[in-house]
């Protein structure tokens, strides 16, 4: 199925008639694929926007289907420049996510402010999560920027899981791209997809953080020591905000069960943060803990950028970077 490049079951069905019968008109395309000729010629339109038939040089008032190989890069190029599309449109969502974060994560107990609440301790945390979710009546959104799932963990959780799945919640959970390289997190998620739950990944989360019925977000005060406390949200506004978050991240994740995929300029989605952290002044350990990875595998991750970039310093590969277009140019 193509689906995946943006083609959708109908078209795909008429390009692959076509593919073998290219002189057939709509009659015999619709005959083909059982579809009335009203979808065909829908279809049709849609394979004309893609470019994937052409109007023949040679048979006035006839389409020309085009070759796989030439309609496969046509579809790849289509998708590969969506996919830039969307995470620029993640990374300004996640730096505004950012500034909101910050601006109430840090609220001191005695603050007032409409919305917010901040829970002193992992035991008041706990508490807190515990009403929550048992009066969770439709969705569970969560960031879990874990670098793999413990056993303990994975234990603990599984009754409150299955418990939420057989109630009808719809829970859908973002995890780094790094969990892909722990069995346990891999089996645990096919666990959860298995009783329906979703689950996708990323190369980096700004914070962890749970949304309910998409009306209380709860975020660490410290994404460092979570252990520390959250902070419980419940304006309108920052909600808006936190699930817009959480559904650009969302649209630009991978499913577990799919690989990742490279950029235009061959760098995966964790090579490109990378890219981008190193750029902005982080270490290895600041990139590692951002992507859910050892500091030796990011110092190993930044070296191999720098060889591809044939730069001899940090600060060379991201001059090369901005002048390769693999960084936006933010003169």
């Amino acid at each position: 199925m193509l689906t995946g490049l943006g083609l959708s079951a109908a078209a795909e069905s008429v390009y692959r008639a076509m593919l073998l019968h290219p002189r057939a008109g709509v009659a015999a395309i619709a005959a083909t694929t059982g579809d009335s000729e009203a979808e065909v010629r829908e279809a049709l339109d849609e394979l004309s926007e893609l470019a994937l038939v052409r109007a023949s040089a040679e048979d006035e008032g006839r389409l020309r289907v085009v070759s796989p190989d030439i309609g496969m890069e046509i579809l790849m190029a289509r998708r590969q420049a969506e996919l830039a599309a969307e995470q620029q449109r993640l990374e300004a969502s996640r730096a505004a996510a950012a500034q909101l974060i910050s601006e109430y994560a840090e609220l001191r107990p005695a603050t007032p402010h409409p919305g917010v609440e901040q829970l002193i301790g992992l035991d008041a945390v706990r508490d807190r999560l515990v009403v929550l979710t048992r009066e969770l009546k439709e969705e569970l959104m969560a960031f879990s920027p874990d670098s793999a799932l413990t056993e303990s963990a994975i234990t603990s959780s599984r009754p409150l899981n299955e418990e939420l799945l057989a109630r009808g919640v719809r829970m859908r959970t973002i995890y780094l791209d790094s969990v892909r390289n722990s069995r346990p997190s891999i089996e645990h998620a096919n666990w959860l997809a298995e009783l329906g739950g979703q689950v996708r990944t990323v190369a980096a989360l700004p914070t962890r953080m749970l949304i309910v019925d998409r009306g209380t977000a709860v975020i660490p005060v410290s994404s460092d020591n979570t252990a520390a406390g959250a902070v419980v949200l419940t304006g309108q506004g920052m909600l808006t905000a936190l699930c817009a978050l959480f559904e650009a991240t969302w649209a630009a994740a991978h499913p577990l069960a799919e690989s990742t995929t490279r950029d235009p300029h061959g760098l995966t989605p964790q090579q490109s943060v990378a890219l981008h952290l190193l750029a902005d002044g982080h270490t290895d350990d600041s990139v590692a803990k951002r992507l859910g990875v050892s500091p030796r595998t990011a110092r190993r991750m930044a070296n191999d950028l720098m060889e591809r970039l044939e730069a001899r310093s940090r600060f060379e590969a991201g001059v090369r970077a901005v002048q390769r277009g693999w960084l936006p140019n933010e003169e």
